[in-house]
Parts: C-alpha cells; structure tokens; sequence
C-alpha cells in the first residue's frame, strides 16, 4: 500500500484499521515523508494459558481472597458511590 497522508488517514481510518488487520503494510505520512506505521496487535487478550502461568507466578494474597458475597457487597457499595 502506497504511504497515506495524515489528512487521508484521519478521514479512512476504519478502512486502514482493516486494511493493517488483514496484514497489510499502512504508512502515514506527513508531508509526503513516512512517519507513521499502523500495525495489528498479534493477541489483544492473554489466553487461558497465559493468565494461569501469570497467576502462578503471582499468586493472590491470602488476605486478599475474598468470598463472592463479600465482592458483591462492595461492587454494591461502590455502585451506589457512584450517583
């Protein structure tokens, strides 16, 4: 793909995502020099896998733990902050 001039780029932003999604090479340019390169992110969330291995090396506090009934009470409370 022929480098797009920021202008272009600001206006057809969705069809460049797309087009760097699909593995295509997205250059923004300014002034007709390349400054910009748009690429896809590889993994945008950790797999199963990778938040066990995280979660393994760091291990939730024991004073931490908490009971469903007792992160209900405080999702509540804070809800209620919030108006």
């Amino acid at each position: 793909m022929q480098p797009v001039n920021i202008l272009d780029a600001r206006n057809s932003l969705s069809q460049l995502v797309s087009a760097a999604t699909s593995g295509e090479d997205v250059v923004i340019a300014k002034r007709g020099k390349p400054v910009v390169r748009l690429v896809a992110i590889e993994e945008a969330s950790p797999t199963g896998a990778a938040l066990a291995r995280w979660l393994t090396l760091n291990p939730v506090p024991p004073h931490a733990a908490r009971t469903v009934v007792e992160l209900d009470t405080q999702i509540a409370a804070e809800r209620e902050g919030w108006e």
